[in-house]
């Protein structure tokens, strides 16, 4: 047979087709008849959801699959939250909501209706800054910047927990409260990443706003 012939059909293209067939021929009616009165691949399903960011409410209706952090950066241009993996790995997207730090990265805004989330903007102004903002710039916590403000919302979130009495995979004893150490800092603020190096830095300024000295 002429290979050249448009009629010639290869073997693995004549058993693909024969497949296909009898996976449609086995399809339910109502399956099919379903699929056929699906809405267009073009639509896209939205929500509506308020969120208290930084102490001000705002009112947005967004694709369902928006994250916290495209809703941030995108919808209200708080640019100050970074994008770095988009997979909950470097911890640049780190933010408060209801005071417990998370990844916003990982998370979707409508699942936080009414949520009062803090970003680096909502910490504190170049006026009158957050102690742990001001920590950094006075030890020099930062090098690109660009880990910076995920650090700092990671750092004031960690400690927060520490008050609270939250144990870390480090802590010896879960019955009393953690206390500072290097083994303790490093650990709980293992998620925040920083490709410049500025780890002792970025120690040395959580540090001084815990009042004591990691041992």
């Amino acid at each position: 047979m002429n290979s050249s012939d448009p009629l010639t059909v290869s073997r693995r293209g004549l058993l693909i087709a024969g497949a296909a067939s009898a996976a449609a021929a086995s399809l339910p009616k109502d399956a099919m008849a379903a699929n056929e009165s699906s809405p267009s691949a073009g639509s896209v399903p939205t929500a509506s959801v308020t969120l208290d960011v930084n102490g001000q409410a705002h009112a947005l209706n967004l694709d369902t699959r928006t994250t916290l952090l495209d809703a941030l950066r995108e919808h209200l241009h708080l640019t100050g939250t970074k994008k770095g993996c988009d997979h909950g790995q470097c911890g640049a997207c780190t933010v408060l909501v209801d005071g417990v730090r998370i990844n916003a990265c990982l998370t979707l805004a409508v699942m936080h209706p009414g949520a009062k989330v803090t970003t680096i903007e909502g910490l504190g102004t170049p006026r009158s800054l957050h102690p742990m903002q001001a920590a950094f710039v006075k030890h020099d916590g930062y090098q690109c910047g660009y880990c910076t403000p995920g650090q700092i919302c990671s750092a004031v979130g960690m400690l927060d927990e520490m008050r609270r009495g939250i144990p870390s995979h480090v802590s010896a004893d879960l019955t009393t409260r953690p206390v500072l150490s290097a083994d303790e800092l490093r650990e709980r603020m293992s998620g925040n990443l920083c490709r410049c190096g500025a780890y002792s830095n970025i120690a040395e300024a959580i540090t001084e706003v815990a009042g004591g000295t990691a041992a």
